[in-house]
């Protein structure tokens, strides 16, 4: 079978070793099947990444589609054990703000509408996110002290460096031969329209990011594909980045209810189950309509 991937690349972060023992994700891990390799897609960025989408409200239909290939779907999302892609718990915050048990991001319905396409393949996700954070600030990958202060964020987590570790040590329990390294998806740029020089950098920052990122899993062509979100600066900064940038591909967003871009949301400025749904779809989409090739 020809494979899907144009290019398939092993990821190596050039972070200090960190042995097994240490990590715990080597025993969770899913094995690649014979003459075959895991297909990872990376994920990271804010709250609608993380997502905040109802878990209850899936369609037995979509519920049915999900237990037909989450065996072939490995989750690792914010340093909890590793497992079949799924709905998950979310924090006591959102519990108690959102009213719910169970929530999902784009990974959910990108998952499934992924493995449906390629039903002889398995896949890694691997997804960090952290609500109201900045590209400008926790999210830059040449961070300083002085942008982390102006966005607020001097106390928060340093997340690209945290998340490049993060993403090496989950794999630090393949060997090189056992995986690809397929894009990677970003949905952030709401927090950064706190203060007007974090606008006007952002696509500056968001090609920096992807500079780093391909440096980082030493892949010049690692697509990488983002949702439009964030104030009109943000969203020009991100169309500028699409244009120039190769292998960069940037999901359209509308207001208008009557438009294909248009994503529903909650009271709050979240999307909702079918929002959500949609966002993952679109996802996916994108990535096998210009990422990938058709199966033989």
């Amino acid at each position: 079978m020809q494979s899907l991937l144009r290019s398939g690349c092993v990821l190596a972060l050039p972070i200090l070793a960190v042995t097994l023992a240490s990590v715990g994700y080597s025993d969770e891990l899913q094995r690649p099947d014979s003459g075959k390799k895991i297909k990872v897609v990376l994920f990271a960025g804010q709250s609608n990444m993380e997502g905040r989408a109802s878990g209850r409200k899936i369609t037995r239909e979509d519920q049915a589609r999900l237990k037909n290939v989450q065996k072939r779907i490995q989750l690792a999302f914010n340093y909890k054990p590793v497992g079949p892609l799924d709905v998950v718990s979310p924090s006591k915050e959102i519990r108690k703000s959102y009213r719910r048990d169970r929530i999902f991001g784009p990974e959910l319905f990108f998952g499934i509408s992924l493995a449906e396409a390629m039903p002889n393949e398995k896949f890694l996700f691997i997804k960090r996110t952290r609500g109201s954070s900045s590209l400008h600030g926790c999210w830059n990958p040449e961070w300083s002290e002085d942008k982390a202060v102006l966005m607020g964020e001097a106390k928060h987590p340093k997340l690209y460096r945290e998340y490049v570790d993060y993403v090496r040590r989950v794999l630090d329990g393949y060997s090189p031969e056992d995986y690809e390294l397929c894009a990677m998806l970003w949905v952030q740029g709401e927090s950064d329209d706190k203060a007007p020089e974090a606008e006007a950098a952002y696509g500056a920052t968001l090609r920096m990011l992807i500079e780093h990122v391909r440096l980082d899993t030493k892949d010049k062509t690692l697509p990488f594909i983002l949702f439009q979100v964030g104030s009109p600066q943000v969203v020009d900064g991100m169309r500028q980045t699409a244009a120039k940038v190769p292998n960069v591909t940037l999901i359209p967003q509308s207001q208008n209810p009557d438009s294909p871009d248009f994503y529903e949301k909650m009271e709050n400025g979240h999307y909702n189950h079918e929002g959500m749904k949609k966002l993952g779809t679109r996802f996916a989409e994108v990535f096998l309509r210009t990422y990938a090739s058709p199966q033989q």
